[in-house]
């Protein structure tokens, strides 16, 4: 499986999962600048910006090592864009939800508040 199809079908099972945890998707790839935000979802007041990482194997480790300094600056700049433009006023959380995806096994993990 390509880097590409692994990471799209990652995002959805992390919809999936935030849906299945009572969440709202209201943005998918919402882009501002450099930045791209995988997920944005609500649920009772929270407002949780998602980025999500896949890996189909873990020689160099695991998917949620991958959401370095500069890329997490670049989702935070996206965010505040985001709450301007939607006037949001309620409480924000920025998650990551890490895919392990080897053969025909899936394992997801979700970190909530990740930074």
């Amino acid at each position: 499986m390509k880097t590409q199809q692994l990471g799209q079908l990652a995002e959805e099972w992390a919809a999936k999962h935030l849906q299945g945890l009572g969440f709202t998707i209201v943005a998918r790839n919402y882009r501002y600048q450099r930045a791209e935000i995988d997920i944005i979802a609500h649920k009772q007041g929270i407002l949780v910006f998602t980025e999500v990482k896949a890996r189909s194997n873990d020689r160099f480790g695991h998917p949620e090592d991958f959401v370095m300094p500069k890329q997490q600056a670049l989702i935070h700049a996206a965010a505040e864009e985001y709450i301007m433009a939607h006037d949001w006023e309620g409480a924000i959380r920025f998650d990551i939800i890490a895919v392990f995806k080897y053969q025909d096994q899936v394992q997801l993990t979700h970190f909530e508040d990740a930074f």
